[in-house]
C-alpha cells in the first residue's frame, strides 16, 4: 500500500479513492468491451478477455499518463486520475442532459432532416459540455485546471473576446 501511495503521490487516505475509482472504471470499461466484442457465453473465456483488455487499457492509461504529466500542470500524479474522470463523467453527462432538452424543444429525426438534427444535436450536447466540464471539475477538486482548459479551448474556437 505504501508503494501505491508513493508511486501516486498520494498524502492522504482519502486520495486512495482516486486509483480505486480509475481501477473500477478500467474494470468496467474492459467488461463492457469484452461484451460489444464477444458475444460468448463461456465464463472463463469472458473473464480472460476481460483480464486481457484490462491490462491492454491499463497498460495505455500509464503511457498517456507519462506523456500527459508533463504537458498539464498538475501537483500530483493523482491529480491526473481526477481530471480524467472528469472528463468522463463530463461526456456521458452531457448527452444524458442534453436529450431531454432536444425533446422538450421538440427537436427530432420525424421533423429535421438527419444533417440538421445531428448538427443541433452535437451543438447542444457541445454547450452542455463546456458548463458541466467546469461544474464536474470543481466537484473534483479540479476547477483551476478545468477553468483553464475551458478558456484555452474557447479561445481556439474564436471567442478569445470573451476571456481577456
Amino acid at each position: 500500500m505504501n508503494e501505491l501511495k508513493e508511486n501516486w503521490e498520494i498524502g492522504r487516505n482519502w486520495q486512495l479513492i482516486f486509483p480505486l475509482l480509475g481501477i473500477l472504471g478500467l474494470g468496467y470499461s474492459s467488461f463492457r468491451l469484452s461484451s460489444l466484442f464477444l458475444n460468448q457465453d463461456n465464463i472463463i473465456f469472458n473473464l480472460f478477455s476481460v483480464s486481457i483488455i484490462f491490462f491492454g487499457l491499463l497498460k495505455l492509461t500509464l503511457f498517456i499518463f507519462s506523456k500527459l504529466e508533463k504537458k498539464w500542470d498538475v501537483k500530483y500524479r493523482w491529480e491526473l486520475i481526477s481530471i480524467f474522470l472528469v472528463f468522463a463523467i463530463t461526456g456521458s453527462s452531457s448527452v444524458f442532459v442534453s436529450r431531454p432538452l432536444i425533446k422538450l424543444i421538440g427537436i427530432n429525426k420525424e421533423n429535421l432532416p438527419t444533417f440538421a438534427y445531428w448538427t443541433l444535436y452535437i451543438f447542444i450536447g457541445f454547450i452542455f459540455y463546456q458548463i458541466l466540464l467546469v461544474a464536474i471539475g470543481w466537484l473534483f477538486g479540479q476547477h483551476k485546471f478545468f477553468w483553464d482548459f475551458e478558456k484555452k479551448m474557447l479561445r481556439r474556437l474564436g471567442l478569445k473576446r470573451f476571456f481577456d
